[in-house]
């Protein structure tokens, strides 16, 4: 039998509660609510965080090498030969492998990873309605001017090069797909009619909306954070989550062109769909406005399976890394895992809810650490520009917006400790010494 195709879909700053066939009412999308209704969603699925305040750059980084966030190499902006690549591997059981959109790892990188491909974006954000792409160069020389669509939404844009690929695609060998899109990162601008439909009902404040955040963790002048007044005000962060979901609104449509164009050319069912964000956004919650921190709506993402082998409305609850979805990809097609994939394979824990991690090890730039168990229990460690070192531990069955900090709690004590321990023994595992744990004097944030 012929091998599945595979179609990642990968948006950018899109947070893991966004779609509303996961529980929110707040958008309209359709056609991801199916992908998770005919799949399977990994519901705590976490990025590993960013030691730049490009956090994408890390993650995109991390997602095509399998490899955890202390093992990359500049920070992200590069991929070395060394480290394989998902299209590289997927070349080697017989893929034929296009891309379009955002890539954020350098030229070199992207033309190893791809046959062919159009509409490509080298860098972290742009205006939406003025994209500067290239198209693949064998050479990977993409020194010359780049070709601008005026007034084509990037959206639509990156949505007409993969539905023209997969239209084009032909011979026996299975295609490889990725659709990397820069939707909803802002600049939140979007067709005019998606924006009216989510202004005229505004969506609530977050629960765990602060006009700021409690302390300085040591990078609130970063420019995500400038995009909204201080202090928070509440009508004006209610704006930005409309505009946010608008553009997710808008994507969706747009995913849904794909998926048509799948359906009439009678590949839908022979091929392996991959749907996932790159990073989430506070929009409001704790006072934040970006992703740069370790905050559970800054580390979590969306990440549903669905085609060939994948159960249907299935929900998993187990710990999971994005970047895992290289070697679940590899299982999944009988291409073997390159020896610079440190990834664990979700293939299993998909197909049969087993077992997969016990606990995640997460961090943004040298001053933010953090721990999270399987169990529930989180601890966060800040180094601040203030000199002050603070800690946040939370226990998420009970708190899941992280407002209750148990730090200072007598009866959490033990478990403070206990997680502390493993904070430490976590970072020498990942083999990273830029967050300043020995001589930890951490006091409740």
């Amino acid at each position: 039998m012929k091998a599945p195709n595979i179609l990642i879909l990968f948006t950018d700053d899109q947070r893991f509660d966004t779609i509303g066939a996961l529980g929110n009412p707040y958008v309209h999308t359709p056609h991801m609510d199916s992908l998770v209704q005919g799949g399977c969603s990994f519901d705590r699925c976490h990025i590993m965080g960013g030691t730049t305040g490009a956090v994408c750059m890390a993650s995109r980084a991390m997602l095509h090498t399998g490899r955890g966030l202390f093992e990359l190499q500049n920070k992200g902006s590069r991929i070395p030969e060394d480290h394989r690549t998902l299209g590289e591997t997927l070349k080697t059981r017989g893929y034929r492998c296009y891309g379009t959109g955002k890539w954020h790892n350098g030229g070199d990188s992207y033309t190893r990873s791809f046959h062919d491909g159009g509409s490509v974006f080298f860098g972290g954000m742009t205006d939406h309605w003025h994209v500067p792409c290239y198209e693949y160069n064998a050479e990977a020389d993409y020194s010359g001017s780049p070709q601008v669509r005026q007034g084509c939404h990037s959206t639509i844009r990156i949505t007409e090069e993969a539905v023209s690929r997969i239209k084009a695609h032909r011979g026996e060998e299975p295609f490889f797909m990725y659709v990397s899109y820069l939707a909803p990162h802002d600049p939140r601008t979007m067709p005019e009619e998606y924006r009216q439909r989510q202004l005229a009902n505004l969506p609530p404040l977050p629960e765990n909306f602060m006009e700021e955040h409690p302390f300085d963790h040591g990078d609130l002048g970063v420019r995500d954070e400038l995009l909204a007044d201080l202090p928070r005000r509440p009508q004006q962060i209610r704006e930005h989550l409309a505009e946010y979901y608008a553009m997710i609104d808008h994507l969706d449509h747009n995913i849904g062109r794909i998926l048509k164009t799948l359906e009439d050319l009678g590949e839908r069912e022979n091929t392996l769909i991959v749907l996932a964000g790159d990073n989430g956004l506070a929009l409001g919650q704790h006072g934040l406005m970006g992703k740069q921190s370790c905050y559970d709506h800054s580390l979590r993402v969306p990440l549903i399976f669905n085609g060939p082998g994948v159960p249907a409305a299935a929900r998993r609850q187990q710990l999971c890394y994005l970047h895992e979805i290289y070697p679940s990809l590899c299982e999944a097609v009988g291409a073997d895992i390159p020896d610079s994939v440190s990834g664990k394979s979700l293939w299993n824990s998909l197909q049969q809810d087993a077992p997969h991690r016990d606990s995640l090890y997460c961090g943004y730039r040298d001053r933010i650490r953090c721990h999270s168990r399987d169990d529930g229990w989180k601890l966060i460690l800040s180094d601040g520009l203030d000199g002050q070192q603070r800690e946040q531990l939370y226990f998420l069955p009970k708190d899941p917006l992280e407002l209750n900090n148990l730090a200072a709690d007598p009866g959490s004590s033990s478990m403070l400790q206990e997680l502390r321990s493993e904070l430490m023994q976590a970072a020498e595992a990942a083999g990273e010494d830029l967050f300043p744990l020995e001589g930890w004097q951490g006091q409740p944030a």
